[in-house]
């Protein structure tokens, strides 16, 4: 009898993964054919959500069939039935909106409170009760040569607390390995996840701009969506009388729904160029940096989508200078409104993954809903033989 519950279960794990393909689509423009990075493909059957990569490409793993759901904010929205997908490359043409409404939007409404109306909506439709499950990686870099890298499968707990919210985090799977030679612990300085995360949610990186004190500094310019007329641009930038590095923001917003769809900042270099250099010992000069942060509007829900975070600084020694580069992406794989159970101790509440011990038990990168380069593939393929 144990003989024969033995060779049942190996028969039915053995059918179980004979079901599962892995499929490639590759993502691009109808009219240039070039591809479409940050392209959203929604598996419908999973609920999975993956992000086409500089190629275009998104690459998964799917038992059985479903109909698939494409979108990228300049084009138009498509949804393929599951009949002509292959196991191998498929390709997926989209249309662009080209729509051409990049005229400035005129208003009587002052472009502040418009833009403070947007955030506080946005941060209260942010602030419920929900579960994200999140694939995070980090890629560190020491004097331009990738030096560390650590990527994990995580789940961000949300708690609304009077219009804001707070995580907690559950680390499910993660790895952390040296790429050099050499110990180079002591130049990484990671991101704190749930600070992060929190930030994403919260929407403090703009606090700058809704201070009375500060929005004076910047300039605010808001027109039509070029591609999408579902959108606004608004874009803000440090005037030429500012003395000091400020960033420079570009806000895409439901201008009805009153959401931001997308965000990204950046220092320009010639905002670099207004900073004196510091050369204490210990001084970091800021080279690049760069957040550019995607939301998902699914009916009800609103929630983060990806995000992408890039610091670069020189770190002045007493007989060098460092250059430390941190790369962080998040992608959010799924979202659930049901809440879950954990006990204090399992909860999460170091900086980064590379503070905590390797736990690898399925290979959860390959489901990630991110798909790398061929360099960045070539990176994390190089990690196999330490798992």
């Amino acid at each position: 009898m144990r003989r024969l519950v033995l060779l049942f279960i190996v028969l039915f794990n053995f059918a179980a993964f004979a079901q599962n393909a892995e499929y490639s689509i590759v993502v691009k423009d109808i009219e240039t054919q070039l591809p479409i990075e940050n392209a959203t493909v929604f598996i419908m059957k999973t609920k999975q959500t993956l992000l086409s990569n500089a190629d275009g490409k998104v690459t998964f793993m799917l038992s059985g069939s479903s109909s698939l759901e494409v979108t990228q904010t300049d084009y138009e929205k498509i949804t393929l039935r599951w009949g002509p997908l292959k196991p191998d490359m498929f390709v997926v043409y989209l249309k662009s909106n080209n729509t051409k409404l990049d005229e400035i939007v005129v208003s009587k409404e002052n472009p502040q409170k418009i833009l403070q109306k947007i955030v506080v909506n946005s941060r209260q439709k942010l602030a419920s009760s929900y579960r994200l499950k999140v694939f995070v990686r980090e890629f560190f870099m020491l004097n331009n040569k990738y030096s560390y890298y650590n990527d994990g499968l995580v789940n961000f707990q949300f708690t609304a607390n009077q219009k804001k919210s707070t995580t907690t985090l559950l680390v499910e799977q993660n790895r952390s390995y040296g790429l050099l030679d050499t110990d180079v612990s002591e130049d990484l300085k990671g991101y704190n996840l749930n600070d992060i995360m929190e930030n994403y949610c919260n929407l403090k990186y703009f606090d700058p701009l809704l201070d009375s004190k500060t929005r004076k500094e910047y300039d605010f310019i808001t027109r039509g969506h070029p591609n999408n007329k579902n959108y606004y641009i608004m874009a803000i930038t440090p005037r030429d009388k500012s003395k000091k590095a400020l960033d420079t923001f570009e806000v895409i917003y439901d201008p009805v729904k009153k959401l931001i769809v997308e965000f990204s900042i950046i220092i320009t270099p010639q905002n670099l160029l207004q900073v004196e250099e510091q050369t204490k010992v210990g001084s970091k000069n800021v080279t690049r940096s760069i957040v550019k942060v995607n939301y998902r509007i699914d009916g009800e829900n609103y929630y983060l989508l990806s995000s992408n975070e890039e610091i670069a600084y020189d770190l002045i020694l007493k007989d060098h200078i460092k250059n430390i580069q941190v790369r962080n992406n998040f992608v959010t794989t799924f979202f659930n409104r049901q809440n879950f159970t954990y006990k204090e101790s399992d909860v999460f509440k170091e900086k980064s993954l590379f503070n905590k011990k390797n736990k690898v038990m399925t290979n959860y990168w390959e489901i990630s809903g991110f798909t790398p380069t061929d360099e960045e593939k070539a990176i994390v393929d190089s990690l196999e033989f330490k798992l």
